[in-house]
């Protein structure tokens, strides 16, 4: 089996407080339970231990303060458990094989790399990727004065400005970047600054950092840089155990038909290079691969992620499975249904159905009664279709549009079909986490960045409130015969502006809408706009996803600080579906009284204005108000350390250098050392023993099976019989070292002279990361590497 470097948090020493021979004395303190391996994945396996020892139906506790506080064995326990729990939780995944490795590792370099080129890249003007190496690190020119920056070998600090300085032994002036740190101030070229420094960026709401590194002294500045790695090493074994567990589900392929190529001749314009692409990535997804997809659509509103949707739904229907689609609001998913509707309107033996509030009880029933049936072959609705009472006869896809805008529930939910169904996400502005997993490799993902020919650039206007502008830019929109969008955070206001719009607009058709509107009403509204017959319309952000009005070229948002930047993007894109040039127009209350990360934001949308930035801006939005966790809530502090930027560049090394990183274990009976330790059990040990040579034996067993395992006989052995002398926990003692051996790919340990030698297969890489990560300078300065052996000094 193979597994990724481990990343120990400390030492733990095996010292035994009786008197073994020296050579063996402090053989094991640089040892370390390697994450990701064997001895941790191999514990769902049962533990063979008489019953005079284990009862299988009691959990086991944690030990007393009082052997915690004496015994190295017991805090190794507790460590072996304390990393499982934060590993998994209640999941347990089984190991991986040495060829799943491989393929891993080269799936995730080839897709690694796409996904760097596609998301990173300088776009030509014909669309085309420029090949161009991407970087985290920050132009210094984009700071400003006060903005903290992490310099790679110094730390954090504070960014003060940027300014001309002679440098000795020279008479032209050069630029340099001051920073400021806790006990000075720096300055350092500006072209060095541009290769060295980030954006100091942390994964929640505030930027401040604890505290400003030291320019004399880095040695905290490496420590914090050396958590972040370690960190990074056990993301990489989760996403690499997640990801392969996804490999392993399995679903026969879906037949290529002639009438998968009718359908797409259907299409009535000429897909974009990007379009085709995603397509293609699909079509081999869902034809060519035993596995269920997964993959990301990503995409600016109208450039065609839903006909990729549709190519995915024809190939699972036709084949006799039930594809869903499930849309964040009723609006957006009444609009996939008229679409879907119409595009399969050719085929009768394809029933499409729309399960929403605005049906009536006995609808519903209908409607659930036939999915169940396997009468309904593609279902459309909201998170309502996620729920108990609909149970699918055949599902075979689900497609998710605009993931970001369910709760947490429902996307575990999504997440739970992942294992059994093919998944097809769409998004214009992915979540983070969704952004970054495809990002490094770990799912798949196809860019639409390439607007269709007849689409033109939206004008955003970002300026305070005035009624007069509002006025002003409802006039240029309905005098050349357009309609308007008029959008506000919350409901409370809606009937305000309607008042003042009619004011102004006597003859002109208004109307509101929200969520909370009756089914009926809401519908009449939506269509009657739709239509063209209502002009100017008055909403929440329930018209943010894919409301699709083509004469609807201004949209005017009030009160913009209370919107994600994400939300603000998905709004703008209401408008400038057709050909005419759109206009967006921003209003904020009064700039004094917005929080330096509305601002942030409201940049950010204005900087990225041109067509097909959805992503770019997805990362901004990450940068601004933070990535949430990818894993769980230990990452948010491994990142605060180093700062977003840093953070997932240490992250992008780690990945395309994971072959590097892999530990090769060895086999357990493989492992010989040959140290002289003869442990001799006391008679009265053994007389209290009910059957001494089987536990002995059970013991070995469960070494063999892996160190978690050998954790669980150690406690039931003391929970039946008390803590052990020292002879038995000398032979204990030994099982753990042979059982790490074998994990950290170490064959043999022998004495020689006054050291202690391991013949290893360990790569200097791996070698270097766990020494990086031991806690004492002194045993680590105790160690040597010399390509296929380590040698221990003995520490007295």
């Amino acid at each position: 089996m193979s597994s990724l470097c481990p990343v120990p948090e400390l030492s733990t020493s095996f010292l035994p407080k009786t008197r073994p021979s020296s050579s063996f004395r402090k053989l094991h303190r640089s040892f370390y339970l390697p994450l990701g391996s064997s001895s941790i994945t191999n514990r769902s396996r049962s533990l063979k231990i008489s019953n005079a020892l284990y009862t299988e139906h009691v959990s086991l506790p944690k030990l007393p303060p009082r052997i915690a506080d004496q015994d190295p064995i017991s805090l190794l326990n507790e460590r072996i458990r304390r990393d499982h729990s934060k590993r998994d939780g209640s999941s347990i995944r089984p190991a991986m094989e040495s060829d799943e490795a491989e393929r891993y590792i080269q799936l995730v370099k080839e897709q690694q790399q796409r996904g760097l080129q596609k998301l990173k890249g300088d776009r030509s003007k014909d669309g085309n990727v420029k090949e161009k190496g991407f970087s985290y690190k920050v132009d210094p020119y984009t700071l400003r004065s006060g903005d903290y920056v992490v310099h790679k070998k110094v730390g954090i600090g504070r960014f003060v400005g940027i300014k001309f300085d002679v440098p000795k032994g020279s008479n032209e002036p050069i630029e340099y970047v001051f920073i400021e740190y806790a006990d000075g101030m720096a300055k350092l070229p500006v072209k060095q600054a541009s290769r060295m420094l980030y954006r100091y960026n942390l994964p929640n709401e505030t930027k401040r950092p604890r505290a400003l590194s030291k320019l004399n002294d880095t040695s905290t500045w490496e420590r914090r840089k050396t958590k972040g790695k370690v960190a990074i090493q056990k993301m990489v074994v989760d996403l690499m155990e997640l990801y392969l567990y996804r490999l392993k589900q399995r679903r026969p392929p879906y037949p290529k038909t002639p009438a998968m190529a009718e359908f797409e001749a259907q299409f009535p314009y000429k897909p974009t290079p990007d379009q085709k692409q995603a397509f293609i990535d699909v079509e081999k997804d869902l034809t060519e691969r035993g596995t269920p997809m997964d993959r990301l659509i990503c995409g600016d509103v109208g450039f065609g992620k839903t006909e990729v949707a549709l190519r995915a739904i024809f190939c699972v229907v036709s084949a006799g499975k039930q594809a869903m689609v499930l849309a964040p609001t009723i609006v957006l998913a009444k609009q996939h249904f008229v679409v879907i509707s119409e595009r399969f309107s050719p085929y009768p033996n394809i029933r499409v159905g729309l399960l929403s509030r605005f049906q009536t009880r006995s609808e519903k029933e209908e409607y659930l009664c036939m999915i169940k049936e396997g009468h309904l072959d593609i279902i459309v609705g909201t998170h309502s279709l996620l729920g108990s009472r609909v149970v699918y006869n055949n599902l075979g896809l689900l497609v998710v549009d605009e993931e970001q805008r369910f709760g947490v529930k429902q996307k575990e939910k999504i997440a739970s079909f992942k294992t059994s169904v093919d998944v097809l996400t769409l998004s214009a502005t992915p979540i983070p986490r969704t952004l970054y997993l495809a990002l490094t490799g770990f799912r798949d993902a196809s860019l639409i960045t390439t607007a269709p020919p007849e689409r033109v650039p939206i004008r955003t206007h970002l300026s305070a409130f005035s009624k007069d502008k509002v006025i002003s830019a409802i006039k240029y929109e309905l005098e050349r015969g357009g309609q308007v969008f008029y959008v506000l955070p919350r409901i409370k206001g809606l009937e305000e502006v309607m008042k003042f719009l009619e004011q102004s607009f006597t003859d002109i058709e208004l109307a509101i809408a929200h969520g909370k509107q009756y089914s009926k009403q809401l519908e009449d509204t939506m269509e009657k706009f739709a239509q063209g017959e209502i002009r100017i319309l008055i909403c929440t952000n329930i018209v943010e996803s894919g409301l699709d009005i083509q004469n609807a070229n201004t949209i005017i948002i009030q009160d913009v600080q209370q919107f994600g930047l994400a939300q603000l993007y998905q709004l703008r894109g209401r408008v400038g579906r057709a050909d005419k040039e759109a206009h967006a127009y921003l209003f904020y209350p009064d700039k004094s009284l917005l929080s330096d990360q509305s601002l942030e934001r409201l940049a950010a949308l204005e900087e990225y204005c041109e067509l097909g930035q959805g992503f770019q801006l997805a990362e901004r939005d990450m940068g601004i108000r933070g990535f949430g966790t990818i894993f769980g809530e230990q990452q948010t502090g491994d990142v605060g350390n180093v700062g977003i930027d840093l953070f997932f560049e240490m992250l992008f090394e780690s990945l395309s250098k994971v072959e590097e990183h892999r530990v090769i274990p060895v086999a357990y009976e493989d492992v010989q050392i040959d140290v002289n330790i003869n442990t001799h059990l006391p008679s009265e040990y053994i007389n209290y023993l009910e059957n001494p040579m089987e536990i002995i034996s059970e013991a070995e067993e469960a070494a063999e099976e892996g160190t978690w395992n050998l954790m669980q006989f150690t406690e039931n052995l003391r929970r039946q019989y008390g803590k052990e002398p020292h002879s038995m926990e000398i032979l204990l003692k030994k099982l753990y070292v042979r059982r790490m051996a074998a994990d950290l790919g170490i064959s043999r340990i022998y004495a020689s002279g006054k050291m202690v030698v391991m013949d290893t297969n360990m790569s200097k890489q791996v070698y270097k990361l766990i020494t990086e990560s031991m806690a004492s300078d002194i045993h680590r300065n105790s160690l040597f590497y010399n390509g296929d052996q380590i040698k221990v000094n003995l520490i007295v």
